[in-house]
């Protein structure tokens, strides 16, 4: 699962909340990726310039009417999170992540990359496209999580169905203890961290789990694993959309 979108998320709502600074929220996002600056598009086409630094684009978009940033987590065939039109959903889903920004009179996507150049700066591109206007489907976050606990308790008993649990390399139970920072920002609610880190977490076991250990399957079982893994994988998508999306805005402070 790819993060780099969830960090602006996360910090870009706890800043417009009042919880913390804008200088706060824009190291917090740095620390994790690097530089992110916006990326070239055609003048009078969208609000942003070529290159502009994170805190110079947030606070032309707070004059714009920021309200809100909306995590989404697609891939082929599961378009999560997403709005259209069709050029913003191929790119997001191409990426695999993206975050819609919520203005005064429109929407704006925008689907991260990964900006290397020479051997050590590494920073985040980020390409802005139109946005429909129309708010995403996302679940609640009781919903979400009750979702995915349901969906592992599923997926657990198809792998053994099919005499497979999910296997892994030695090396990755040390990655699965550790999830790393706290992916959610200052102000939100403490199940929104604990629904995140789980999701995350079951992110992992999808991405780690080793291929080789479904060998001996017959087809009709293998296409049951992979399916299983597909369902767990959609699961922790969603709640990790749902938790970003944990946080009013209305109780932040002016």
């Amino acid at each position: 699962m790819h993060l780099t979108s969830a960090p602006l998320v996360a910090w870009g709502n706890a800043w417009l909340s009042g919880h913390v600074g804008l200088d706060d929220a824009v190291d917090a996002v740095e620390r994790r990726s690097g530089p992110n600056l916006i990326g070239t598009v055609p003048p009078g086409d969208l609000p942003f310039d070529g290159g502009v630094p994170l805190r110079t684009t947030l606070v032309h978009l707070r004059g714009l009417g920021l309200s809100g940033f909306r995590l989404a987590l697609p891939t082929w065939g599961d378009p999560f999170g997403l709005v259209g039109p069709a050029e913003l959903n191929r790119a997001a889903i191409e990426a695999q992540e993206g975050v819609l920004v919520r203005l005064a009179e429109r929407q704006v996507g925008l689907v991260p990359t990964i900006d290397r150049r020479g051997s050590s700066y590494v920073g985040v591109s980020w390409t802005p496209y139109p946005a429909n206007a129309t708010d995403p489907q996302v679940p609640g976050l009781a919903e979400a999580e009750q979702q995915m606990k349901l969906t592992l308790l599923r997926v657990v008993q198809e792998m053994e169905s099919v005499n497979d649990v999910v296997g892994f390399s030695p090396t990755v139970h040390g990655e699965l203890g550790d999830t790393g920072a706290p992916l959610l920002a200052h102000g939100y609610p403490a199940r929104a961290h604990r629904v995140a880190a789980q999701a995350v977490r079951l992110s992992k076991i999808v991405e780690l789990a080793e291929p080789g250990s479904g060998r001996g399957l017959n087809a009709h079982q293998a296409d049951a694993r992979a399916r299983a893994l597909r369902d767990l994988d959609a699961a922790a998508r969603r709640a990790l959309v749902a938790a970003h999306a944990a946080l009013d805005h209305g109780r932040g402070r002016p």
